[in-house]
């Protein structure tokens, strides 16, 4: 059986080794290593501006099969190319097998500057990462297989880690600019709102392009704004609601100036639906305080309970920090919980029309379950 020259290599910071075949673009890249469970929507992830800082370990084995299209990037900003670090696969890529492929996974991270690395033992990995936490590591692609171990070990030491670090910065929009695409629909592709309900300001922390057109699908044309933008800037829009984003990094460094933004808002009035980093800088805001995780959540098969109507709800995840239940103040209810692990996924504010969930509701790994929360958010604009 044939086996691919070794041309990189996976170095964790501790000195743990996994050595296999680069793809993609050349180089080395040095980030934190979560595993990703989802069988499915590889392009998506490798494009959702959330792993910005992350390398992603993929434990479904066949990445690539399906090739590559541009109507799979959900990355919404055109300044960000991709904010991932690279990605790992067990299995070689084979050739493109879909209908919508426009280019083979490989040619698509080289253009893309994406570092990977296949042929490694992605199951030992994993292992690793659910007994000790989420590594710092270095990967590395040499095609003519110079791999300095050593060197790539003290990148990884080095590096800081996402604890403290401020990443939305680097994938948030520089401008403001208006959302109006719908949903996919075959044979036709993505639609277009042509008369709008209402109107949505979404603050952008890396804000994926599939939440804009569920916005877009229930009738909202949505301004999105930098994560900088002030309050004042904001509510100049004079929007019905107020959407946070997700985004990567650590949310109380996010936080640091966009916490008080986001209580002039709470003050405001307005109608706030928050998703994953919007989610915890929203509990932030509210009093609340968030943890990093061991293992982090990453997957689209991430049961949710609705602690409301007790209803389970299969969900897509992607955050490695959460909210402590135990820090929610007097007038903040827990509204959906994991069952994987108990954690937090969900607050509303008593009395308010304000409410967040720490799943991603618009990646449809239900595939509908969670569509009710944009119709939720919608249903207090005319109260």
């Amino acid at each position: 059986m044939y086996q691919p020259p070794v041309t990189g290599a996976l170095v964790l910071s501790d000195g743990t080794v996994f050595r296999g075949h680069g793809i993609g673009a050349g180089g080395s890249t040095t980030g934190e290593v979560c595993f990703n469970t989802a069988m499915t929507g590889y392009q998506e992830i490798l494009t959702d501006p959330s792993y910005a800082g992350q390398i992603i370990n993929f434990t479904f084995p066949h990445i690539g099969n399906v090739g590559t299209n541009d109507d799979d990037v959900e990355t919404s900003s055109p300044t960000v190319s991709s904010a991932v670090r690279g990605c790992v696969l067990r299995a070689p890529i084979t050739a493109p097998a879909n209908y919508r492929a426009q280019l083979p996974l490989d040619e698509w991270l080289k253009r893309r500057g994406i570092i990977g690395l296949t042929g490694i033992d992605t199951r030992a990995l994993t292992r690793l990462i659910r007994e000790n936490g989420m590594p710092k590591a270095t990967l590395v692609h040499d095609p003519n297989g110079r791999i300095d171990v050593a060197s790539a070990q003290a990148e990884a030491d080095a590096w800081p880690g996402l604890e403290g670090m401020d990443l939305a910065k680097h994938v948030t929009c520089r401008q403001t600019y208006t959302a109006d695409q719908t949903h996919w629909a075959w044979p036709d592709g993505y639609g277009q709102l042509t008369a709008p309900k209402y109107h949505v300001v979404a603050m952008d922390f890396g804000i994926k392009r599939n939440i804009l057109r569920s916005l877009a699908q229930v009738g909202c044309r949505v301004t999105v704004v930098p994560a900088t933008a002030s309050p004042e800037e904001v509510l100049r829009h004079q929007p019905d609601g107020i959407f946070l984003s997700n985004g990567p990094g650590d949310p109380a460094a996010t936080g640091s100036y966009v916490v008080p933004t986001i209580r002039t808002l709470i003050d405001s009035g307005k109608p706030i639906f928050g998703i994953c980093l919007g989610h915890q800088m929203l509990a932030i805001a509210l009093g609340a305080r968030t943890t990093k995780m061991h293992q982090g959540h990453h997957g689209a098969n991430h049961p949710v309970k609705d602690l409301g109507t007790n209803k389970v709800e299969i969900v897509s995840m992607n955050h490695g920090f959460t909210v402590d239940r135990e820090s929610l103040p007097e007038g903040v209810v827990e509204t959906h919980v994991s069952l994987f692990d108990g954690t937090n996924c969900g607050i509303a504010v008593t009395g308010k029309p304000i409410f967040s969930v720490q799943y991603h509701p618009e990646a449809s790994p239900g595939p509908q379950d969670s569509y009710y929360l944009f119709d939720r958010f919608l249903n207090y604009f005319d109260k």
